[in-house]
Parts: C-alpha cells; sequence; structure tokens
C-alpha cells in the first residue's frame, strides 16, 4: 500500500467473492468505510477486525431500487425503521424509494423534507425517486441530481397512485422536459384508460382470479407500446417496472434491438408466483400489476437467464392485514418483499437450472441486484466489490435451507406471501461502509445511520447542508 491509502480497519476473507471479474478467493480490505484493496494476501495490521467468510459468497450489498417505505403519511403499516430492518435481513444495502406517500414526494423541497424525516432511522443508504406533478411536467428540465435522478410516472392508478398521468400531452411533456434534464423516468407502464373502459363494463370484481380480468396484460402491452414511441421520438431513457407479461418483454427486448433507451424491472413477486398462487392466496397476491400465468413467468425467468433486465426489484409495498382483508374491490394491491427478494430470486435459479454452475447464478443475481441499478440510476461507489467502492458488502451462504414464518418477518406489517416457504440460501452477514448492519448468528442489527445518496456522490449531510444555506 501506499503512503495515501489508509490501513486497513477490516478485512473480509473467502474462497468465493464476487467481483466484476468473476468469482475469485481473497480478502476485501477496507478503510474508513471504504474498499482499498481485492488482494490475494490479507497484508492488514494485526489490529484489523477480520471477518472470514469461508466458502459462502461475499456479494456487494445489494441495491433494491423499488420499495415503498411509506413515510410520510403511511407509516402505520411500514415505517424506516423497519423497512431498512428487512432490507438488511436481505442483504440489501442500498434502497430507491417511491414517491406515493401522504402528501406525494413531488418537487425538490418534498424530497429534503422527505430526508430529513428519514435521517437517523436507517439502516440502510437511500435515494428517492421523486414523482412526477401532472401539473408541472417542466420540473424534470431543471431536476438538480444533488435531489434525485430519477422520476416516478404512475399512468394508471391505484389505492396508493394518487398522480396518475392520464392525458397524454402531459406525458408527452415529461417525456420531453426528462430527456431535456436528464432525468431518468420509471414507470407503473399500464393504460389507466383502458382500465376504466373495461371497470364500466364488468363492474366490482366479486372474487380474487376476477381482478386480471378488469387489470388484464392489455393495460401493459397498450402502456408499454405508449412508452416505446415517446423513447423514439424524445430519446428519454425509461425504465418500466415490473413488467409482468411475456408480450410487454417482447416489446422492450425490440426496442433496445432497435437502439432505443428502455430498460426494465421484474420483481420477485412475478418470478415466484401465478395466477393459481392467487386462488390460494387471495389479497396476499394481489398485485398491481397482476400477477399471471405459468407461461409468462416463464418468459420472465428466460429475460433473467439471458439478460434481458436490468433491474430485480421487489416492489415492496406493505399493507396492514386488516387492509388485506377488506372486500375484493376495496383491498389494496401490494405486498412486502425486500427482506425476500434476493432468496426467492436465488432459490428460484438453483431449482430451476440445477445443473448451472453456482458462481454463474452468484453473478447473475449481482449483476441485477447491485451493478445494473447502480449504473442505471448513478449511485456512485455501489454495487461492485472493487478498490474505491463503499464496503458494502454480504455473506451468503447459498445451500442453508431454511422455512420463512410470520416470526422472521422484519416489516412493520407483520406478514409476507412467502410464509411456509422454504428458501435455499440465507443471508449471513450484511455491511454497510465497512461496519456490520445484520448479523443472523446474534440476531443483532447495527446502526441506523443510512446516508442519502447524490449522483455527484454528495451524502446526505451535504445534499441537506445545502437546501438549509
Amino acid at each position: 500500500m501506499d503512503r495515501l491509502t489508509p490501513a486497513p480497519d477490516l478485512v473480509v476473507s473467502g474462497s468465493r467473492l464476487v467481483t466484476p471479474h468473476g468469482v475469485r478467493p481473497g480478502h476485501v480490505l477496507v478503510a474508513d468505510g471504504r474498499i482499498t484493496a481485492v488482494a490475494d494476501t490479507d497484508t492488514a495490521p494485526a489490529s484489523a477486525e477480520r471477518i472470514d467468510a469461508g466458502d459462502h459468497y461475499v456479494l456487494p450489498g445489494l441495491i433494491d431500487s423499488h420499495v415503498h417505505f411509506r413515510t410520510p403519511g403511511l407509516t402505520y403499516k411500514e415505517d424506516w425503521e423497519h423497512g431498512s430492518r428487512a432490507a438488511v435481513r436481505g442483504g440489501v444495502t442500498t434502497v430507491l424509494d417511491m414517491p406515493n406517500t401522504v402528501p406525494p414526494t413531488l418537487d425538490p423541497e418534498a424530497v429534503l423534507d422527505k430526508a430529513r424525516l428519514v435521517e437517523g432511522r436507517s439502516l440502510v443508504d437511500l435515494r428517492f425517486h421523486i414523482g412526477l406533478d401532472p401539473a408541472r411536467p417542466e420540473l424534470l428540465a431543471d431536476l438538480d441530481p444533488a435531489v434525485a435522478t430519477s422520476a416516478k410516472i404512475f399512468m394508471a392508478g391505484h389505492h396508493t397512485a394518487p398522480t396518475v398521468v392520464r392525458d397524454p400531452a402531459v406525458l408527452e411533456k415529461a417525456f420531453a422536459a426528462a430527456a431535456e434534464g436528464g432525468v431518468q423516468l420509471v414507470l407503473h407502464a399500464e393504460d389507466d384508460g383502458l382500465f376504466a373502459l373495461l371497470d364500466a363494463w364488468w363492474g366490482e370484481p366479486g372474487h380474487y382470479l376476477e381482478y386480471e380480468q378488469r387489470r388484464p396484460r392489455t393495460g401493459g402491452i397498450v402502456a408499454v407500446a405508449k412508452v416505446i414511441e415517446l423513447v423514439r421520438r424524445y430519446g428519454t431513457r425509461a425504465h418500466i417496472l415490473h413488467l409482468s407479461s411475456a408480450e410487454e418483454a417482447d416489446l422492450v427486448c425490440a426496442a433496445q434491438a432497435a437502439g432505443y433507451p428502455v430498460t426494465f424491472e421484474v420483481t420477485g413477486h412475478h418470478l415466484s408466483f401465478t395466477d393459481k398462487d392467487t386462488s390460494r392466496l387471495g389479497a396476499r397476491t394481489r398485485l398491481s400489476p397482476s400477477i399471471r400465468g405459468q407461461a409468462d413467468q416463464d418468459r420472465l425467468w428466460l429475460a433473467l437467464a439471458e439478460g434481458q433486465l436490468t433491474t430485480l426489484g421487489s416492489d415492496h409495498a406493505p399493507h396492514t392485514v386488516a387492509e388485506k382483508t377488506r372486500s375484493v374491490a376495496a383491498s389494496p394491491p401490494g405486498l412486502p418483499g425486500v427482506q425476500e427478494l434476493a432468496v426467492a430470486v436465488w432459490t428460484g435459479m438453483r431449482r430451476r437450472w440445477p445443473e448451472e454452475d453456482p458462481d454463474t447464478a452468484a453473478g447473475r443475481l449481482v449483476r441485477h441486484l447491485a451493478q445494473a441499478p447502480a449504473e442505471l440510476f448513478r449511485l456512485p461507489g455501489k454495487g461492485r466489490i472493487e478498490a474505491g467502492a463503499d464496503a458494502d458488502l454480504v455473506v451468503f451462504a447459498p445451500d442453508t435451507p431454511w422455512m420463512l414464518s410470520a416470526h422472521d418477518v422484519e416489516s412493520k406489517c407483520g406478514w409476507s406471501a412467502y410464509e411456509g416457504w422454504t428458501f435455499t440460501g440465507r443471508v449471513e452477514r450484511t455491511l454497510r461502509a465497512g461496519r456490520t448492519v445484520w448479523d443472523a448468528a446474534s440476531g443483532a442489527f447495527g446502526a441506523y445511520d443510512g446516508r442519502l445518496l447524490t449522483a455527484a456522490g454528495r451524502t446526505r449531510t451535504a445534499a441537506l447542508a445545502a437546501r438549509e444555506g
């Protein structure tokens, strides 16, 4: 080490470090919360803390770019303390939170007000997607990247979507402004007008299996086609959230092949459940967009296998049990999932492709739950085990079987659609900035001092100071 590099204060060693260059044995040397080297030899002083991962994987801290931690206004069913505990138990060290709170987060002032509410309450680092204000789409042209680099657009409404863009002229203005400001759009891409037409014809559903009749695949297909046309016209970067059908996946892949900057996310829920599960579990797997059939799920797994999707996300959207047991029409869509995301996807890969080299599966998990979201959302220092990166690390036991019970659920809502599942793979330890924030052996969490991240690498303190100054 040269004189300018501080002596390591932590060494994480193991035979399976998942790096950008593949899986390798070695030592991750850490000083002041950052990785200083990934080395063959442990050169740290004897006083440095040491963690031996053995033959478990050491992953970079995972990034869930799609969570609803419900602050402000909806903290009776989730808050940052509980949501971030769920995250670190699932190996997630950075989250991007959605704007559909009460009030919604629709301008820079609201984003920074929200950041102040979260300060001192988060185990994870964080950033916020700003919400599109249909009355002021031009705000995206001048959005300060120290506040937000991405904007959420709801093209269809549901129980917690207060700012739906129904006017095609407003949607077009938003795409133009986002292109001008270099803002990444993230979209709930379903067509609200189509759904309104079906609602008027069908009436209210009487059973959860009827929900998809009123929220069918055509809603997503129509909306994705509109998004692709606007991307073609303006060159706007657009990321389709929770893509749910085979046709949507084919459309986005075709657009990518044509050179359009459009990408998509798949959730753990859509990879884990089908409409047959909804017949058993009812509202617990009621989502927007809907859980669809086996053929659609198979197409989404193919998108993962071939690297067509960009990010995996949880769409962690907790509701209380009381809310979920309302009438079919009144029960809100959404379920918790940040804690289960990585292990659900890992379990699915190992069961679907049992002959695959586990190192290949680990690399795929890291690509879509760490590297790609860090690149897409401009998260400096995140998503990679390499010198200069933040020392966000996960010790993951790939072969450990365990069953999820309600007792394991960290989300404030207190339930999981995965209760009773036996997973393969368990997060043994999660570190953020070189400090342990979850240790399965002791059941202990770490410090609630997660930072607000910006595209320029500025931290929470600098961003809030700029606002207050």
